[in-house]
């Protein structure tokens, strides 16, 4: 019975041994044209490039109360009204003042005891940018924001976005090349080379503005973002530095093959 069977489903069992053999040395010839998983090799990618910040950007703070919310931001609109009077005064657009962020919250006192609501307060945060060409203005600018009512919280150096873009592309096409030359280099280590990209990852583009002020605010000594103490401060640190280049760095962190 057995080997009837055999006998009859012969061509089947051929058919079956000839089509296994197929796949196996497809298999092997596939598998020899791939590069072996373990041959990958990951290098960081490294770029600094210095940039000379083409803007000067002041940041004023009016902080004003009220019994109500109304009065708080009554108040406000008022100081915000003789800011833009000064800073047009300059020589300024009223578009160049930009509201950073306004915020009307219930102003909290605490007596030791427990926490009771005393009224309101609104912030409002603006900022002026000013061009590189600008920077001899700064002190009148600070002058124009402590008359009207308002404070300086702090004074940046800054890079507009448009050049933000262009460092942006000069230091991540650095480090794609510095990559691109670490993995040649530790190929060629192993007497191979780096072969087709398998993946990119930008880690970092590294730019922060550059603070050169930031305002000191003291409640218990009446210190606030409007002192002329913080005015004085901020001129004398204006006046003690010059925009100077930094640094900007990327990396790029960046796969190949091995072959």
């Amino acid at each position: 019975m057995k080997k009837s069977w055999v006998k009859d489903n012969q061509p089947i069992i051929i058919t079956s041994i000839i089509a296994g053999v197929v796949f196996l040395i497809a298999l092997i010839a596939i598998t020899s044209l791939s590069p072996n998983s373990a041959n990958k090799i990951t290098v960081e990618g490294i770029a600094s490039i210095d940039a000379m910040p083409d803007l000067i950007s002041v940041y004023f703070m009016i902080e004003t109360q009220g019994e109500t919310s109304v009065e708080a931001k009554d108040a406000n609109d008022g100081i915000l009204d003789n800011l833009v009077a000064e800073v047009l005064g300059l020589g300024f657009e009223r578009s160049e003042l930009q509201t950073q962020s306004f915020n009307i919250y219930p102003n909290y006192e605490w007596d030791g005891r427990k926490q009771t609501q005393d009224g309101y307060k609104a912030t409002h945060s603006l900022k002026l940018e000013l061009s590189s060409d600008e920077f001899d203005k700064i002190s009148e600018v600070i002058d124009a924001g402590i008359d009207a009512g308002a404070g300086i919280s702090y004074i940046n150096f800054e890079l507009s976005q448009e050049l933000q873009n262009q460092y942006k592309a000069e230091a991540l096409e650095l480090a794609s090349r510095d990559a691109q030359i670490k993995a040649d280099a530790v190929a060629s280590g192993f007497d191979k080379r780096a072969g087709r990209l398998i993946s990119v990852q930008v880690s970092d583009f590294g730019y922060y503005p550059w603070n050169v002020f930031t305002a000191r605010e003291d409640t218990e000594e009446g210190i606030g973002y409007a002192s002329e103490e913080n005015a004085a401060i901020a001129k004398q640190a204006m006046a003690n530095i010059e925009p100077g280049e930094q640094e900007i760095t990327a990396r790029v962190s960046a796969t190949f093959w091995i072959i």
